[in-house]
């Protein structure tokens, strides 16, 4: 799916900042494609944009309604109906990452047909995909790959794609998960794709790219998680990555939503190499993300320093201290030309 910014950010009536995780993320990464946001009574979450009606972001050029919206089941709330509608009459697309389709709900689908406008589920794939094939493909990937889930691994992805372009490498973000697909404009979301089909996704997602192209592909779930492990194998495979860089949080001792323990980094780095031999014989890992939130600054930096050394890679926070370290490593592991 290809969903065409500027975005009008819909926040509805949210809780908490939480519940809008989605919107934020976007805000984050592209704030520049983020026009405004619209917030119904009582909503408890601010992304710092302007807060704008359908009809003024209409009239200085939105094009996208993005539901940036978090909630229990996924739900399409009655209460964001009538703006949803708004926006589609004012001649906007509508994108959501609800697991509800936006087009089962008969009104919606009927505003849609009759303005012309374009339905983007995000959760839902637009199109089928062959089966993985594991062929090795040109150009170059990095995968993120976690100790759990939501430990960082797209925003760890986003960071190394600003930097390595900074510094002139041509790298591109791929998005498998729904938040990723707003920030990127496009990508599938790997967890709502049939099982035998992950690998050929991640391999649609990732083609055939010029000599030298990175392809920062955005991890999912964790190798070593009871409910998410035939996801994040299955990405790990398709995108046949060269490198990759372990992301974690070290503050938590079991998974997230299960009581399995949590592995140790060194467990996922032989695990990760072990798996991705299948596709790729020459995985490496070149860094190690970790999410020191909630730590002090001192703590933070005792802990990158231990890891690093543990571990022989270097390590950093990529949103506190930045991926400079893991990017030096990347280009001494893969010079250029």
């Amino acid at each position: 799916m290809q969903i065409s910014p500027p975005y009008l950010m819909f926040l509805g009536d949210v809780p908490d900042r939480l519940a809008a995780k989605t919107a934020y993320g976007v805000v984050d990464w592209r704030r520049e494609w983020c026009l405004g946001q619209m917030r119904l009574p009582g909503c408890a979450a601010d992304l710092g944009l302007p807060d704008l009606g359908i009809a003024e972001a209409a009239g200085q050029g939105a094009r996208t309604l993005v539901i940036g919206i978090v909630n229990a089941g996924g739900v399409l709330n009655e209460a964001w109906i009538p703006t949803i509608l708004e926006a589609l009459a004012s001649g906007m697309d509508v994108a959501s990452g609800l697991h509800i389709r936006l087009g089962s709900d008969p009104r919606i689908a009927a505003a849609a047909a009759a303005h012309g406008r374009q339905l983007f589920d995000v959760r839902q794939p637009q199109q089928s995909f062959a089966t993985g094939k594991g062929t090795k493909r040109s150009g170059l990937r990095l995968l993120t790959v976690g100790t759990d889930c939501s430990v960082g691994k797209k925003y760890t992805a986003l960071a190394l794609e600003r930097e390595m372009r900074e510094r002139g490498l041509d790298a591109e973000f791929k998005a498998t998960g729904q938040t990723g697909v707003l920030i990127s404009g496009r990508g599938v979301a790997i967890d709502a794709v049939v099982a035998d089909f992950i690998s050929g996704a991640v391999e649609w997602i990732s083609p055939d790219a010029p000599a030298g192209q990175w392809h920062l592909v955005e991890g999912q779930g964790s190798l070593f998680h009871p409910s998410f492990s035939g996801v994040t194998l299955g990405l790990l495979h398709g995108a046949q990555p060269d490198a990759f860089v372990v992301c974690h949080e070290p503050t938590r001792t079991t998974m997230r939503g299960v009581q399995t323990p949590l592995p140790t980094v060194r467990q996922v780095i032989d695990l990760t190499v072990a798996c991705g031999r299948l596709t790729n014989p020459a995985i490496r890992p070149v860094g190690i993300a970790v999410n020191t939130q909630a730590l002090s600054e001192e703590d933070a930096r005792d802990v990158l320093d231990r890891t690093a050394d543990e571990h022989g890679l270097p390590a950093s926070d990529p949103i506190r201290f930045g991926v400079g370290p893991i990017v030096d490593r990347l280009e001494a592991e893969f010079p250029r030309g």
